[in-house]
């Protein structure tokens, strides 16, 4: 299974693609879109077009995205949902289900404790993808989402199996 974890934002939007074969999970690719132009049109565009082209490159077979938290700046939330609308649109448009996990999640699963930060996130995706270049914490936070989904959709399916054998 190919994973793309998206870790969305308007000016620095991390992509991280692994392959995940039952416990293997090697690294594809990874890096980091800039929303470039003027006015955020433009820079919606730019994002769309580039993780349009990321997908279209490494044709992930699933998706995952990280969930905005809302802070005291209303406008730089709001701002950075349509970002995350990018982020959700993209995958699910090349027909690929989107799996969406809450910061907090994504640090638990990888790191161990839900207040990790970025160094200890870029550590841990070092430790779990050996060799790995990575392209910058934005890039190193959309691995960690993809490790997150590749760790849940395991979980998923051991469960659906569990259930099969046992006849439900």
């Amino acid at each position: 299974m190919r994973v793309i974890g998206i870790d969305p934002g308007l000016r620095n939007l991390g992509w991280g693609v692994i392959d995940v074969d039952g416990s293997r999970i090697s690294h594809v690719a990874n890096g980091v879109l800039h929303g470039e132009g003027d006015g955020l049109a433009a820079r919606l565009l730019a994002l769309f077009d580039g993780l349009s082209e990321v997908i279209a490159r490494h044709r992930p077979e699933t998706a995952a995205v990280e969930q905005t938290f809302v802070n005291r700046d209303g406008a730089g939330t709001l701002k950075l949902g349509q970002a995350r609308g990018i982020a959700l649109l993209v995958p699910a448009r090349a027909g690929l289900e989107v799996g969406e996990y809450a910061p907090n999640q994504v640090k638990k699963t990888v790191v161990g404790v839900g207040h990790a930060d970025k160094a200890q996130i870029a550590h841990m995706v070092r430790l779990q993808l050996p060799g790995v270049e990575i392209a910058g914490p934005d890039a190193a936070d959309a691995l960690a989402i993809a490790l997150t989904h590749a760790h849940f959709c395991r979980a998923g399916q051991r469960l659906g199996a569990a259930l099969e054998r046992a006849g439900a």
